[in-house]
């Protein structure tokens, strides 16, 4: 089970900010072998849901309140490490997530933008595809949306 934080990017520590955009590199670009630029001035905005097993930040998600990113609210950079992924903390995470979207923005509406491989696990989670499919640093994607979080 994970240990969940949730906190806006002022509230971070050094080792916090550092432990999470090492998971988002290590999976993000390493894993996936896709070079593109992480760290894009949006965590500011950001509240960030980090996912701990003992000390360690394996599960990751940012989340943004409506027209901060979307025109709704969303979740992003969700993320679980490698090796962490067989105790189903992308469920974990996810589920924390939502519901922090609803405790601290009051929104019921959910965008993401989903690698398309993806599309069944965030089903499960009651998300619906919106639109076609398109490349999104060089992976396909699909938008998505879950109303009445």
């Amino acid at each position: 089970m994970l240990s969940i934080s949730i906190k806006y990017f002022s509230e971070l520590s050094v080792e916090e900010l550092y432990a999470l955009l090492r998971l988002r590199s290590e999976v993000f670009v390493v894993e996936q072998d896709c070079v593109y630029q992480d760290v894009d001035n949006k965590d500011q905005k950001a509240l960030h849901v980090l996912g701990y097993e003992g000390d360690t930040l394996v599960a990751y998600t940012r989340l943004f309140k409506a027209g901060d990113y979307f025109n709704e609210a969303s979740i992003g950079r969700v993320v679980v490490a490698t090796n962490r992924r067989k105790h189903k903390y992308g469920y974990q995470i996810m589920e924390s997530s939502i519901e922090a979207i609803s405790n601290y923005f009051n929104e019921d509406i959910i965008k993401i933008s989903a690698q398309c491989y993806l599309q069944q696990f965030y089903n499960n989670l009651g998300f619906r595809e919106i639109g076609d499919s398109y490349l999104e640093d060089g992976i396909p994607h699909i938008a998505m949306l879950k109303t009445k979080v």
